[in-house]
């Protein structure tokens, strides 16, 4: 489950019901980690950006400004089980650094860190770069930087080392050995020296892209998808599934876990009006902007009930701020050829893109027992939106449904990350 506060996201915060004075409280978001537990998550997330707001976003309260590492290690030290799933970017924070605070962090909690690996849509001139590197170049830095990360890894200490007082030995007889490791983008002596757990650190990765979806099935354990319908997310888990054995790994290794946008509420029409209310303060000229921007089309001029089809296209523009996104609005077109109306109400447009259930607890339920019975995904990850009762319905019905027709846990079987996922090593 997210600990982005989605629930904060367009108008929503506006509402009585939102909680917005807690924001800035860590105390809720302890809340939040000891409920996700008690519903025995897998995890509980943190995004992270580095740049800043896109326009229109930068007085609404529903960013992620903290350092989401440094919340993640709050959260360690009153939570027990539920792993906790970080963010950073490999285009901006050196190898070395990364691999300390993520270790650090799975020492510190007992082996249940995760790293969701960015490589950034922004934050460029926060860190003396005039443009982003091209996304083919990111992707290259991400896979050495995970390469060396890994082997940095490896030198770490674990507990329960041989400790020999009367030899004078600390930890055991053997010092780690530098790395040396020699890259395009990295030199990097080691060895790290942090306290280290035996347990492995499971990766995650987001993007959707061609370049993304080859780098996540080499590398991580896990990716969110956008996935704005199951088409989308059945296309996506059968290309992961053969990139993964096309690069030597088992088909299953990566888990395709679809983000979930929830407004759910008792009865349909409170779920709606939750989805209106989030929505008012968008304007159609937001829209348009947003719709523009991502398509290199203006369609300000068009009537509403025009419908748009992929030969209205044109290719899609290099240095797009998010390529995942404009390549699934292009997909959408092709497939259904909508009105503009249409469009400006979809999720790619007016949301971020991902699975939306608008409805009741009952609704969300039979929607993901479908989505798993058509091989759509391995996993969902919970977007709750609109207000905090939302949150609090989701987590009160949906995983309790799910663990009682056997498609969820009904308990944790273990205290590692690595063991809710099922991951067996690095």
């Amino acid at each position: 489950m997210t600990l982005a506060p989605t629930w904060l996201s367009g108008d929503a915060w506006r509402r009585e019901d939102s909680q917005v004075e807690r924001l800035s409280d860590p105390r809720f978001f302890i809340e939040l980690a000891q409920r996700a537990e008690a519903a025995h998550l897998d995890f509980v997330f943190r995004p992270d950006s580095l740049g800043a707001p896109p326009p229109g976003m930068a007085k609404r309260p529903g960013g992620s400004g903290s350092d989401p590492t440094l919340l993640m290690t709050l959260l360690a030290g009153h939570t027990s089980h539920i792993g906790l799933l970080t963010t950073a970017s490999t285009t901006f924070f050196p190898p070395y650094i990364l691999a300390r605070a993520l270790m650090t962090l799975h020492w510190l909690s007992g082996g249940r860190a995760g790293w969701n690996i960015v490589t950034s849509l922004d934050g460029q001139r926060n860190f003396g770069l005039d443009e982003m590197p091209s996304a083919e170049d990111r992707y290259a830095r991400a896979a050495e930087a995970v390469q060396a990360i890994r082997a940095l890894w490896q030198t770490c200490p674990r507990g329960g080392e041989t400790i020999d007082r009367g030899a004078g030995l600390y930890d055991s007889a053997t010092v780690p050995e530098p790395i040396k490791f020699e890259g395009a983008y990295y030199q990097i002596e080691g060895p790290l020296g942090a306290m280290g757990h035996s347990a492995p650190l499971p990766l995650f990765q987001a993007g959707a892209s061609d370049v993304g979806r080859g780098f996540a099935a080499g590398i991580a354990d896990g990716t969110f998808a956008a996935c704005p319908d199951k088409a989308a997310a059945i296309e996506l888990r059968a290309d992961l599934r053969r990139r993964a054995e096309a690069q030597g790994r088992p088909a299953d290794a990566v888990r395709v876990m679809p983000g979930l946008s929830l407004f759910l509420a008792d009865s349909e029409a409170e779920a709606q009006e939750l989805y209106r209310d989030t929505h008012a303060g968008t304007s159609r000229a937001q829209k348009l902007a947003k719709l523009t921007a991502m398509i290199g089309l203006d369609l300000s001029d068009w009537e509403g009930t025009r419908n748009i089809t992929a030969a209205d296209l044109p290719p899609l523009a290099k240095g797009l701020r998010s390529r995942t996104h404009a390549e699934l609005l292009h997909r959408k077109i092709a497939r259904s050829q909508p009105t503009l109306d249409e469009l400006l109400a979809a999720p790619e447009v007016l949301g971020s893109a991902h699975w939306q259930v608008i409805g009741t607890p009952g609704q969300a339920i039979d929607a993901i027992r479908d989505w798993a019975d058509e091989g759509a995904m391995d996993g969902i990850i919970l977007f709750p939106g609109g207000s905090v009762p939302c949150l609090d319905l989701t987590l009160a019905t949906v995983p309790a449904a799910l663990a009682e027709d056997g498609r969820f846990r009904k308990g944790y079987e273990g205290r590692d990350f690595a063991t809710h996922l099922g991951v067996a090593g690095q």
